[in-house]
């Protein structure tokens, strides 16, 4: 039984580890991966030195910790919620509606996003005529984009990501809510004191986990959502290595780029591990 997974990790994960050594070589297709001459840093060094390398740096960094610290919080939100309700019929439905999101396609989303916000026909902007004030193409503006990247993804991955509190929480001993009651404690302080204890070592593994993900935004939403207005801040790493691995054929540039992309990611993952380990006494390793 373990042979197929087997198989498909060293097929698909670490054979493609040979490949990256053409960040160090002068990569032609002609001469292959060992054929092509040897070039050490000249990669690396011309990503940094160039002129885009702060301003792509600076939108994956802010566009990946802006979406990580808002989606903390509303997952979280959402669980108590559904937990503390009376009405279990009214929260399962609630529990439903914001689950379904999580099942659309990134470009079903972006589809449902630019119809929402087309200037001719979007609801934003009906709304907007309807109270007397003018469109707005918010798709365009460098200064919306960020906003909607976040809030599209925060619709889309809330009520997935309140599942694993909902667990945590139901693992709670009735007995501890019993007790709670019997002491006079309202609904706000047995959250307090009893629900936010008990699912704080998830929030920190789970938050954890995706800081390791901070330079790895999202490719596909940015790149449906990307056009040549927005181009200013919503130009990340990712899409900057598609456009010149695959439209400009610079493969040993981008592969480069990719792998200190990894990098950072790593370093980043281990930084906040250690620091959460000596803070929280919660860590994954």
């Amino acid at each position: 039984m373990l042979i197929p997974p087997v198989v498909y990790l060293l097929i698909f994960k670490y054979w493609p580890i040979y490949g990256l050594q053409i960040a160090f070589r002068e990569y032609t297709p002609v001469l292959g991966f060992s054929g092509s001459p040897w070039v050490g840093l000249k990669h690396f060094k011309n990503f940094f030195t160039s002129y885009q390398f702060v301003r792509l740096l600076s939108n994956t960094l802010i566009l990946g910790t802006t979406s990580l610290i808002a989606s903390i919080p509303c997952p979280i939100i959402l669980a108590l919620s559904i937990n503390a309700a009376k009405q279990k019929r009214m929260a399962k439905a609630v529990q439903l509606i914001t689950y379904a999101p999580y099942f659309i396609s990134t470009v079903i989303l972006v589809s449902l996003v630019t119809q929402f916000l087309a200037v001719r026909g979007g609801m934003f902007n009906i709304v907007r005529e309807w109270m007397g004030l003018d469109a707005l193409n918010l798709l365009s503006d460098p200064h919306a984009f960020r906003p909607i990247y976040i809030l599209s993804g925060l619709w889309q991955g809330t009520g997935y990501g309140a599942i694993i509190y909902l667990a945590s929480l139901a693992g709670i001993s009735p007995d501890l809510y019993e007790a709670a009651k019997l002491d006079g404690a309202t609904i706000m302080q047995r959250i307090r004191y009893i629900d936010l204890p008990s699912i704080m070592p998830v929030v920190v593994i789970l938050a954890i986990m995706n800081c390791g993900s901070i330079i790895n935004v999202g490719f596909e939403k940015v790149l449906l959502l990307q056009n040549q207005m927005n181009l200013s801040t919503s130009d990340v790493i990712s899409t900057y290595v598609y456009r010149i691995g695959i439209g400009s054929s610079q493969f040993s540039y981008s592969t480069a780029i990719g792998l200190f992309n990894s990098l950072v990611s790593v370093v980043l993952l281990l930084l906040v591990n250690w620091f959460s380990k000596r803070t929280t006494e919660t860590s994954l390793f």
